[in-house]
């Protein structure tokens, strides 16, 4: 269980500096170690509710916290989770892991688009128009259904959505992000736990091991220049892509 606990502290780290509850190193280390993915995307979630309840908490006692755009994005999330469930109750393990790969891989493009077009209007930054209520809809039911299909918070999404749809910055939607993750992570856990998918003990020690790691990166992340997070954001997401396609042919 030591091997847990620290893994979960790389969790949290990464939660607290990009936004994606952690999910996104806890699912392949646990598919690594044995689990077969179903398992490991309902334990992730386990793990992702107290890991992504730590960093939020932090977040606001610092005052980098908006309430009201967590349930913006929060409530259209807790219907598609279930949705996301149900849907990896159907699918073979193969098809889950280079479902999730092509999903890191477009996250990639999506982060990289948005920098584009920030770059093509860097005068009017300060400018940016509120986003519409369909933009904000999208955003949280999409993060919802990964949440529920991969195990992942919906975090690798909703970061890039915020930005791209929703002219958020980066950092800003790492935060946010952190808190829809709680709603969409309890939703998808539940799903999880009736079927009889869920490792408590091994959830409990993964976030356990988050909820410390979460509290270094969450004081952390306001210092760092938006570009860095980017491309750490980035190059975490292709390295898990490449592992995930690798594992789907080897399983």
């Amino acid at each position: 269980m030591l091997t847990l606990f620290l893994i979960g502290i790389g969790a949290g780290l990464l939660a607290g500096l990009l936004g994606v509850g952690g999910g996104v190193l806890m699912v392949p280390v646990l598919v690594g170690l044995g689990v077969s993915p179903i398992q490991a995307f309902g334990t992730s979630n386990l793990a992702i509710v107290i890991t992504s309840i730590a960093g939020t908490w932090q977040n606001w006692r610092s005052g980098n916290l908006q309430a009201s755009s967590i349930w913006q994005l929060g409530l259209p999330a807790i219907a598609t989770a279930q949705l996301g469930v149900w849907i990896a109750q159907k699918l073979s393990a193969a098809t889950l892991l280079l479902g999730i790969a092509g999903l890191y891989l477009l996250n990639i493009f999506l982060v990289e688009l948005r920098q584009w077009l920030n770059r093509s209007r860097e005068k009017a930054i300060d400018q940016q128009p509120r986003p519409t209520l369909a933009a904000i809809v999208l955003t949280g039911s999409l993060g919802g259904i990964l949440a529920g299909l991969f195990g992942i918070g919906g975090g690798t999404l909703m970061v890039p959505l915020q930005v791209l749809l929703m002219g958020v910055p980066i950092k800003t939607a790492v935060q946010t992000s952190l808190g829809v993750i709680i709603v969409t992570a309890c939703s998808a856990l539940t799903g999880y736990a009736i079927a009889g998918d869920v490792l408590w003990r091994e959830g409990l020690w993964l976030g356990l091991g988050g909820l410390l790691g979460v509290q270094v990166t969450t004081r952390l992340l306001p210092k760092l220049p938006s570009l860095l997070v980017q491309r750490c954001f980035q190059l975490l997401l292709l390295t898990f892509a490449i592992y995930f396609i690798w594992k789907a042919q080897n399983p």
